[in-house]
């Protein structure tokens, strides 16, 4: 009976492959690596800042679309930064560990995210790993920085009741066997044992040339669960260090992918790029740089990477993106824990891939096309093993013109059935249940940022039930938190980075931004206090805020510092735009020195306050009114410039540092007014705006 039904298979083989059919035989089905999910970064910067001031039910609604399982992007992984006070692609979160000794494990909101990402789905895998660290650790590779990773995990485990999957070692800056030996038995001998240690997240033509020491060294191979790396789209592992990986017993994970697109190409690219990291590169967690864009738009990647855009929480709006269906393609299909069936796993004889996963306690099954690089339509017929080929497919597709549409279901017969492929389209087939294309009616509608704003810092009754972080500023370097005036007199915000940290890109000053880049003629002020030895100010018309890998701004900002000195300066000139400034002589002068270039700062006027000491509050103030820009301190005017260079842009604080010092001043009763409207109101949070955290 054998003998006939392989030769009845291999005729019907022979016709179907006559008639231009692909044949796929799925009769091996124990062979193939367990998967390990799919997902997104929360981090490599605050990526989602302005999610936390987002107003209810759509703060919910939006980590619905990411997390709930079979409704959105349904990720079955998800990798966030552990914070450390340094910028690291879109700005900066604050660190549970500022200085040696200090412990905080209510700062920020990254606790936020993983707890409600979990409450939606308790499958769901969390991973972790840093991009910078505060100074006190000295360098990453150190033992300092071992005692750093353990206190965030006990803290994400005793005040936060959450457990780690995984934890990488370091973000992009390459990799010591030493510190993995030493954090791997650390998180032995300290209660983490069952967390996985993977490293060692590199990109590049050299990401894995620590394969070699591994295979030399078993300490080291024994304390990295999985191997990892960046970009396997666009760097794929080769043959060889595929094998010796394997050979080692090693999972694959790609702990960063990019797919930065817009539209349907994103939705298909991200799809290409989960299906050929296993079949070519053998990599089992995919994971892709980033959620939910709680960014402002003025920053860099503030769209196309991400599968949701949420930058209005003033207004509620936020906006799904093609991508995310992408995600859904493969969230809503499998879970980690499934099996890939390397016989379904392939590149596809007329362009595109497919994979093929599998539940192995339950023989469910999911099939992912996708035809991205297909010019024709192309048939292909399955056949499938007993076990699994019995029971009928629901099929779901996406292309340019919709996405995530259930199409009429497939019933297999005698074991096998054809499905035509059209090409730039995605294609899930599955035998499990239960798949929807979430949505929310009644969305909000876009606002602009209202004007006039102000906050006294008062309405944060409990600053750490906010994580520290005040509503709608957003940090590019440092850490701007809610805190106690040092006279008492209730609450205000504070850099509390004192020191240079072990920044994942370049430093610049510590600024944080917020409000509309559309803004022309305004006024921004807000009282200060200044320790001994600080430098702060005011930011406005900011129109840029560097490439990611580096934040200098573009725009203006006024300075004090604790002796009176006042200045109005002017960032990121460029030589070849004499209208950088209005004063022809002060022209000629910039344009002739060889150090201007974009990164530059350059003082437009400068002069001296009086009866400005350190340790007093002291109000400032920075008028824009078409090209004439004015400073003030407490009330007179100090500073004035003629440019318009920078004709628009948002407002911001800063903390000026020097060779050895970060400022650390205070700021209160932060006011941002048009100009032409006498009466400052406040423009208060809404009040379904719920804490990230509660404490008793």
């Amino acid at each position: 009976m054998r003998k006939f039904f392989i030769s009845t298979l291999l005729m019907a083989l022979a016709a179907t492959a006559a008639a231009g059919t692909q044949v796929i035989c799925i009769t091996k089905t124990q062979q193939g690596k367990r998967f390990d999910g799919i997902g997104a970064v929360n981090g490599g910067g605050a990526t989602s800042v302005l999610l936390k001031d987002y107003p209810e039910p759509q703060r919910s609604q939006i980590m619905d679309m990411v997390y709930k399982p079979k409704f959105g992007a349904s990720v079955s992984a998800l990798l966030v930064e552990i914070p450390g006070d340094g910028n690291s692609t879109q700005g900066s979160m604050p660190s549970h560990s500022h200085y040696r000794g200090d412990y905080d494990f209510l700062r920020g909101y990254t606790w936020w995210v993983m707890h409600e990402a979990q409450e939606r789905n308790h499958k769901l895998a969390l991973d972790a790993t840093a991009w910078s660290a505060p100074a006190w650790v000295g360098n990453f590779w150190s033992d300092d920085m071992v005692d750093y990773y353990i206190a965030w995990l006990r803290g994400l485990r005793e005040v936060h009741d959450l457990e780690l999957d995984a934890l990488g070692c370091h973000n992009e800056k390459g990799w010591s066997g030493d510190f993995a030996k030493h954090l791997r038995r650390a998180m032995n001998e300290r209660g983490f044992r069952n967390v996985k240690l993977h490293g060692f997240g590199n990109w590049g033509d050299r990401k894995m040339e620590f394969l070699g020491a591994m295979q030399e060294d078993k300490e080291l191979a024994d304390a990295l669960d999985a191997v990892c790396a960046h970009t396997y789209s666009e760097i794929p592992l080769t043959r060889e260090q595929r094998d010796a990986a394997e050979a080692m017993g090693k999972p694959i994970w790609n702990s960063e992918d990019h797919v930065y697109l817009k539209g349907f190409d994103c939705l298909i690219s991200i799809v290409k790029c989960f299906n050929e990291n296993y079949i070519i590169s053998g990599a089992t967690r995919i994971i892709n740089w980033y959620d939910i864009a709680g960014v402002y738009p003025l920053e860099p990647y503030s769209c196309d990477p991400a599968m949701l855009l949420a930058r209005e929480p003033w207004s509620g709006h936020y906006e799904v993106r093609e991508a995310l269906w992408g995600y859904a393609h493969y969230g809503q299909f499998c879970e980690v824990g499934w099996q890939y069936v390397d016989e379904g796993c392939r590149k596809l004889d007329g362009g595109g891939s497919m994979v093929t996963l599998r539940n192995p306690a339950t023989n469910d099954y999911s099939v992912i096309f996708e035809t991205k690089e297909a010019k024709e339509a192309q048939t292909v017929e399955l056949f499938l093993d007993k076990k699994i080929g019995r029971k009928p497919l629901c099929v779901w597709l996406s292309n340019a013109q919709q996405q995530f549409v259930r199409q009429q279901d497939i019933t297999p017969k005698g074991g096998k059935f054809t499905i035509t492929l059209q090409p730039r389209t995605v294609y899930s087939l599955s035998t499990t249940t239960g798949q929807q294309k979430g949505t929310f009616a009644n969305v909000p509608a876009s606002k602009p940022f209202p004007l006039p704003y102000e906050d006294d810092f008062e309405g944060y009754s409990k600053p750490g039930e906010w994580g520290y972080l005040p509503h709608y500023l957003a940090d590019l370097i440092g850490a701007y938190e809610l805190v106690e005036r040092p006279d008492s007199k209730g609450l205000c915000i504070r850099q509390t980075v004192g020191e240079h940290t072990l920044s994942w890109a370049p430093e610049w000053h510590h600024y944080t931004i917020l409000g509309d880049s559309a803004w022309r003629d305004y006024e921004v002020s807000a009282d200060v206090y200044l320790n001994p030895g600080d430098e702060a100010g005011l930011m406005g018309r900011l129109c840029d805020v560097g490439s990611g890998y580096g934040i200098w701004a573009k725009g203006y900002y006024l300075k004090l510092d604790e002796k009176g000195t006042c200045s109005l300066v002017i960032t990121r000139g460029k030589r070849d735009q004499k209208e950088l400034i209005g004063d022809k002589e002060q022209q000629e002068a910039i344009l002739a020195r060889k150090d201007v270039e974009i990164g530059g700062e350059y003082t437009l006027d400068t002069a001296q306050a009086e009866g400005v000491t350190a340790l007093q509050w002291h109000n400032l103030k920075l008028r824009f009114e078409g090209d004439k820009i004015i400073g003030y301190v407490d009330g007179a005017e100090v500073v004035s410039a003629t440019s318009d260079h920078y004709k628009k842009g948002m407002a911001g604080l800063i903390a000026l540092l020097g060779k050895k010092h970060v400022s650390t001043p205070y700021f209160d009763n932060l006011r941002i007014a048009p100009l032409g409207k006498s009466k400052v109101s406040s423009l208060q949070p809404a009040s379904n705006i719920k804490p990230l955290y509660y404490l008793k």
